[in-house]
């Protein structure tokens, strides 16, 4: 009898430091995320006033023109290679069908909520994409770091974590400047600044409006033969263009996804350009530099847009609630699901405890960060942020305890 319960009294002394290490490993992460926001909210606020408004638009610019491209194309072009893609296929797919998943969730919880008007799509995207990239690498190297942690070796546990959340973020990115673009756009009054829901769309008079005329006959009337083949070329061109959207497309940070996967599958080009010892290896340490200035620089402008306070927003408490509770508690289940009935049918590689768990991070995470910077793009910034800043305090529990859960299933 005394050694049984000696035995439980030691379990519950190891699951307790069990349950006390995954909650630093959640907690420390997320108040380096908050440090640095608060360190923006100073910027921003009228005592110091640095990062304003249209400050704050700019360095967004600037992170998806250049920061986020550099990071993605460092960090996949120095892991992947051809054997990689065909092993980790799982990856991308995981994210797209988080994507997918956490939608589904957010247009059931928006239809019950009904969210203010024009804030019905923005509830759905802020539900349905988590944060795949940046919360998860911050994760890994805390969790690796220690040398008690259940996956072994701190160098393998790192690389291999970094290796494959980077592997997902190519998908990441082609769903924010797809997906989310596309469902952040403002309503027709042409700003999410709406005071009165009631307010009609401005309509051109019948006599003030231009006149439809057809290119082609625009250009009949003006060139030759030639010229008009021409002209008649490039309109199709652009009107494809403008129909497929490929603007939206394709930009900076999914050309410097297409471009690492190559790159870094030929290998004539990856010692070209990606092994420490080649002769551009200069170019990508220069973009390695500029990609690690992406967190800090993205989460500056968030913490700035809480300048006038988390409660600032126009969404309101019934929908505040409705979407933390919608992100951090109804989403992670369903991952759960999707990881384990795919591990079911074998697409997961064999014992490879680390691969399953990054793909349970991609659906337990807070909203995505880069989610709020194309928001603060396309005019809801300030109502992105507010979700952002009160997510992010919840999911220090709310992580917490799926690490535990996770921990349980996977050792």
């Amino acid at each position: 009898m005394e050694r049984f319960l000696t035995t439980i009294a030691t379990e519950a002394q190891a699951g307790g430091e069990s349950l006390v290490s995954s909650i630093k490993i959640a907690v420390l992460p997320i108040a380096k995320v908050f440090t640095m926001c608060f360190l923006g909210f100073l910027m921003a606020s009228k005592y110091v006033n640095i990062l304003p408004a249209s400050g704050r638009k700019l360095l967004n610019g600037l992170v998806f023109s250049l920061l986020l491209p550099c990071l993605i194309f460092t960090q996949l072009g120095q892991t992947i290679t051809v054997e990689k893609m065909l092993k980790w296929w799982f990856i991308p797919v995981n994210v797209v069908l988080g994507a997918i998943s956490g939608s589904l969730i957010g247009l059931v919880v928006a239809s019950i909520v009904r969210p203010p008007y024009p804030f019905f799509k923005f509830t759905i995207v802020q539900i349905g994409i988590g944060n795949i990239g940046n919360v998860p690498l911050v994760l890994i190297a805390a969790l690796c770091r220690d040398d008690s942690n259940p996956f072994g070796d701190t160098e393998k546990c790192s690389t291999d974590g970094t290796a494959y959340i980077s592997f997902g973020q190519w998908v990441g990115a082609l769903i924010l400047y797809t997906y989310v673009f596309s469902m952040l756009a403002p309503p027709p009054e042409g700003t999410f600044d709406i005071k009165d829901g009631s307010i009609p769309v401005k309509n051109l008079r019948k006599d003030d409006a231009p006149e439809q005329v057809p290119l082609l006959v625009q250009e009949v009337a003006s060139t030759n033969s030639d010229s008009f083949k021409n002209e008649e070329a490039k309109g199709l061109l652009m009107f494809w263009i403008e129909k497929l959207k490929l603007k939206q497309i394709f930009q900076p940070p999914i050309i410097a996804s297409v471009l690492a996967m190559i790159m870094g599958a030929i290998p004539f080009l990856r010692r070209l350009i990606f092994t420490p010892d080649a002769p551009l290896f200069f170019f990508t340490d220069s973009c390695i530099i500029l990609g690690e200035a992406m967190i800090p620089c993205i989460l500056l402008a968030l913490g700035g847009n809480l300048v006038e306070g988390p409660g600032s927003s126009k969404l309101g408490l019934r929908t505040t609630v409705a979407i933390i509770f919608g992100r951090l508690v109804l989403v992670p289940p369903v991952g759960l699901g999707i990881v384990m009935f795919a591990d079911k049918l074998g697409f997961l590689p064999a014992d490879d405890k680390m691969f399953r768990f990054v793909l349970l991070l991609q659906h337990s995470m807070p909203t995505s960060v880069l989610s709020g910077a194309v928001a603060n793009l396309r005019g809801c910034g300030r109502e992105s942020a507010a979700i952002l800043f009160w997510v992010h305090i919840f999911a220090i529990f709310s992580m917490a305890g799926w690490f535990v859960l996770y921990f349980r299933i996977l050792f």
